[in-house]
């Protein structure tokens, strides 16, 4: 016969072999059944290694799509586990998907990202977070079965430096890590831009949501210098924002849905993943698992949200 101490200790046990031994920072939330855990995720020879943290349900036991949240921080900084990253994973792992937020190198921590950092190595930042996050992708990939995770459904959504990095790797990057054939669902970006509007094609074009505020002064929502640099400037780049990439979407005729607010600053590069994560979770569900073709626009002003909302 079981006793009450045989159950608890057999139940400690299977509880121990779902969580893994991954890292010290594993944790199980009981109040959302939420498991939070940190894995390596590519080792180089002469620098830091780079961690992600993976979250997912207990009470969704099938295959998740998987979503791949990068942080913004002008590519100097920002950290994968910040409060409010941790708040958004574990939101939309309660909401049945698999969420990896990853770190990745900041390259331009000594630099700087404004105008008398040579555009060059900007341009360089973009590319090395490129990869960063395909060798993210590769290492989830190549552990499916561990992390149970649908790979045809990988959904990248980035913030900042980090909205930048995801449309670049989706729609610029000339990918060397990830197997040809791959390709990412979709992609959900606040606050971001591309170095080139010429690479974003109909092969190329996934579901595509888009937030930005207009009067960012840091990454232009339309067509604008990066930090809004002048042409004499070491940092002059050319950046195409969200309005831009929808324009082409648009042109293209393919997927895409762009919230623009109107007068707001950088400050709308975190505030969707709470403001429209109703919306965010919408688009996914349509226009990313059921594959349905949507474009549309939404434009709001700062008056239409109250400090409550904010």
């Amino acid at each position: 016969m079981i006793t009450k101490y045989k159950l608890y200790f057999l139940t400690l046990v299977v509880s121990l072999l779902l969580l893994g031994c991954a890292s010290k920072q594993n944790f199980i939330d009981k109040s959302k059944s939420i498991t939070k855990e940190t894995y390596t995720y590519h080792t180089f020879e002469n620098e830091k290694n780079l961690h992600l943290d993976f979250y997912q349900s207990i009470n969704y036991k099938n295959t998740k799509p998987l979503i791949l949240y990068v942080h913004g921080g002008g590519f100097s900084g920002g950290a994968r586990d910040e409060n409010y990253i941790k708040n958004y994973c574990s939101k939309m792992a309660k909401n049945g998907f698999a969420v990896a937020s990853i770190s990745y190198r900041l390259t331009m921590k000594k630099l700087g990202f404004g105008c008398n950092t040579e555009a060059s190595l900007k341009k360089e930042a973009f590319i090395k977070a490129s990869e960063d996050i395909s060798y993210a992708t590769k290492y989830l990939i190549d552990n499916k079965k561990k992390f149970n995770i649908d790979t045809t459904k990988v959904i990248l959504v980035g913030s900042s430096a980090g909205a930048e990095a995801i449309l670049n790797l989706a729609y610029v990057y000339e990918n060397k890590i990830l197997e040809e054939e791959f390709k990412y669902a979709g992609v959900i970006a606040m606050a971001g831009a591309i170095t080139s509007i010429e690479k974003i094609s109909t092969k190329r074009a996934i579901p595509t949501l888009l937030f930005h505020g207009t009067k960012d002064k840091l990454v232009p929502y339309n067509v604008a210098p990066h930090h809004y640099c002048k042409k004499n400037k070491k940092g002059y780049l050319q950046l195409y924002g969200s309005k831009a990439i929808a324009n082409k979407l648009k042109e293209l005729n393919t997927s895409y849905n762009l919230y623009t607010i109107q007068n707001g600053n950088h400050s709308w590069n975190s505030k969707p993943m709470f403001v429209y994560f109703r919306e965010m979770i919408s688009f996914i569900d349509h226009q990313i698992l059921q594959s349905k073709y949507q474009q549309k626009e939404v434009v709001k002003k700062i008056s239409d949200y109250t400090s409550t909302d904010l």
